[in-house]
């Protein structure tokens, strides 16, 4: 039997399959009353103290959003798929301003299946501007063998861009698909509609009440803030160089990492990252990687306890699995365009070559205490 079943069937056991979705509601809730009350406190606030907690509240619950909508883009908020898409469009276009079409095609139909797969995942492939591939540099000249050697020095900097980025992509998507009618789908139209009326909801309406340049200065720093957040909940999963890069070459290579091991696959190049109570409440596992991509469709809520069980069979079947200190992944997740990673061409080569991490036997017991 294949091992992904084995551990499902533990996991149905359990009953690990039931949708808590009262749960992830009140989580939703509580990360759109925090987002909206942060940006309240900056409207009527007159100090500058009170504006930054504000705003450091809004960024909070604002990345709790993105979050928690990631869990219902994967169908894993209800039983009821209506739910999980409406979940979806109010996540990310309407609230986000990100198009949900765009996120299901990148995230979930890519960059699920091929996972730090050069030439595949464009989570991984950063080029033109940057690049986390040691080859990429090796094989550049002049100027922009010089940039990729300092891009380090402007990561800081262009992080600011990162939510701002996903959301001009998705709208270039977006209206690729609309103009062509073998591409578009009410889907499309929905996305679209979705965004007009974040912009109605978030500029124009706000506009009439408080003035054009103040609402767009406000929209514009949470637009930043909302990007470093991003990148410190997304980032060091796949980022840091434990989560191995893989080559692909030609359609034959891509067909060969469908068919290939996949739990070699997900563990080899995916990480998870500690968090405490409140960073997995504001992370809705995507904390948990590991086991996010090899059940995408169970909900967050019991990662923690899954984690226990996958974990003991990796070492027991000699998979590689790897939890880094939050903190630790996203100074990982920086120093790595400084010191990009090689990537490795033969995924069968890494079974019992990636390490499990000294810290295995001490993480193993510190998940059974949180289970």
């Amino acid at each position: 039997m294949h091992p992904l079943s084995v551990l499902n069937q533990e996991f149905l056991a359990r009953g690990w399959n039931r949708k808590p979705t009262g749960r992830i509601l009140a989580e939703l809730g509580f990360h759109v009353t925090l987002a909206l009350g942060g940006l309240a406190v900056v409207v009527l606030s007159q100090r500058l103290l009170l504006d930054g907690l504000g705003l450091l509240l809004s960024t909070m619950g604002s990345m709790g959003v993105s979050t928690n909508t990631h869990t219902s883009s994967h169908y894993a908020t209800s039983n009821r798929r209506w739910v999980n898409r409406a979940l979806t469009w109010f996540g990310y276009p309407l609230f986000l301003g990100m198009s949900a079409t765009y996120w299901w095609h990148k995230h979930v139909a890519v960059h699920h299946p091929t996972p730090n797969v050069m030439g595949l995942d464009d989570d991984a492939d950063l080029l033109p501007t940057f690049t986390i591939h040691e080859r990429d540099v090796l094989e550049a000249r002049g100027l922009r063998r010089w940039w990729l050697e300092h891009q380090w020095l402007a990561i800081p900097f262009a992080i600011a861009f990162n939510a701002l980025n996903v959301q001009q992509t998705g709208v270039r998507y977006l209206v690729g698909c609309l103009r062509d009618p073998a591409r578009r789908t009410a889907a499309h139209v929905k996305d679209l509609l979705m965004l007009v009326g974040h912009v109605a909801l978030w500029l124009v309406i706000p506009a009439f009440f408080f003035g054009v340049l103040p609402v767009v200065a406000l929209y514009a720093v949470r637009v930043v803030l909302l990007g470093y957040a991003i990148f410190v909940a997304f980032a060091p999963a796949h980022f840091p160089e434990e989560a191995v890069l893989l080559d692909r070459e030609g359609k034959e290579r891509a067909e060969y990492f469908r068919k290939a091991d996949y739990l070699l696959l997900q563990t080899s190049t995916t990480l998870n990252f500690r968090t405490g109570f409140f960073g997995r409440l504001f992370c809705a596992g995507v904390d948990y990687q590991i086991e996010h991509h090899l059940f995408p469709g169970y909900s967050h809520v019991y990662y923690p306890r899954m984690s226990r069980i996958l974990q003991r069979y990796c070492q027991e079947q000699g998979y590689p699995y790897r939890t880094l200190g939050w903190w630790e992944a996203i100074w990982k997740s920086l120093v790595i365009f400084r010191r990009p990673k090689p990537s490795q061409p033969r995924l069968a080569a890494l079974r019992g070559a990636v390490p499990a991490g000294e810290r295995a036997a001490g993480l193993l017991a510190e998940q059974e205490q949180v289970a």
